[in-house]
């Protein structure tokens, strides 16, 4: 899939710089060598074909672009490909507002971030970590309500962008549920839950590393967004981010990690060349 087109402006701004790095060379270079008459032609047909090569190159490396680094307000963000679980510091993990831990496919889907969480790295029963949730000093505002009209799954309902720590991890409360247990939030919420979150990570991160997928790129529905992509919600992360409080202190960062089979979806060198990334 091609993601930056062959002649765009990004693309040839990178081959000015090339290119003019190597003039500057090459005419220092002439300066003390003396080229026969009889090889300069193919001398500058040589260089034509490295030049076209060289941009051919550039372009390639655009469109297989998967890790950068930005600076937002201050903070050092890296955007990459990679497996949140592998990363060091703090990961944040979306659950839904309930904290539920009942991966069953129609609470939690297995194979959702939240359910490979529970199922795979957990690491402990499952009591253990509902224990942890029920007993943790959560703040009066960031509890709602008790839901007693719920059948399945927790009763007790959390506001979005509440965050509970557990060991390495910040579970934290992203996603509504509609009366079929389907996860979904509208932009207004995506946009609250965003800077909630940022707000309390703030709070938290004891400047250790954090690192988050993009939220809303699973299986959450943006009610009335159907069709927005990976690309535009990570650009919504980052631009809240930049208007909230939160700023990580040397050598504290922020990662966004992307799924390997998600990055075709997004262009990278778009993000780069924006400032602040959006």
């Amino acid at each position: 899939m091609t993601k930056v087109s062959f002649f765009d402006r990004r693309i040839f701004a990178q081959f000015l710089k090339f290119t003019s790095v190597i003039s500057t060379t090459l005419s220092l270079v002439v300066l003390f060598v003396d080229i026969p008459t009889k090889y300069k032609i193919t001398c500058g047909w040589i260089f034509l074909v490295l030049l076209a090569l060289t941009y051919l190159i550039i372009w390639v490396w655009s469109n297989n672009l998967n890790k950068i680094d930005i600076s937002i307000e201050g903070s050092d963000v890296t955007i990459k490909v990679g497996d949140i679980f592998e990363q060091q510091g703090l990961k944040a993990i979306a659950f839904n507002e309930y904290f539920d831990t009942q991966v069953d496919n129609r609470i939690i889907a297995e194979e959702s971030l939240n359910g490979i969480f529970i199922k795979k790295h957990l690491g402990v029963p499952i009591s253990e970590l509902d224990r942890h949730i029920e007993n943790y000093a959560f703040d009066r505002s960031e509890i709602l309500e008790q839901n007693s009209r719920r059948h399945l799954g927790k009763k007790v309902r959390y506001h979005i962008g509440t965050i509970c720590v557990y060991k390495d991890y910040l579970l934290t409360a992203f996603s509504k549920f509609d009366e079929n247990n389907r996860a979904e939030l509208t932009m207004p919420e995506y946009l609250e839950f965003l800077i909630n979150f940022w707000d309390k990570v703030n709070n938290i991160y004891g400047q250790q590393n954090v690192s988050t997928t993009i939220f809303g790129s699973g299986i959450t529905r943006i009610k009335g967004h159907k069709t927005i992509s990976d690309e535009d919600l990570l650009k919504i992360m980052l631009w809240t981010f930049r208007i909230s409080e939160m700023r990580f202190k040397y050598p504290a960062r922020l990662t966004v990690v992307i799924h390997k089979d998600k990055i075709n979806k997004i262009n990278l060198l778009d993000i780069k060349s924006t400032r602040n990334g959006v």
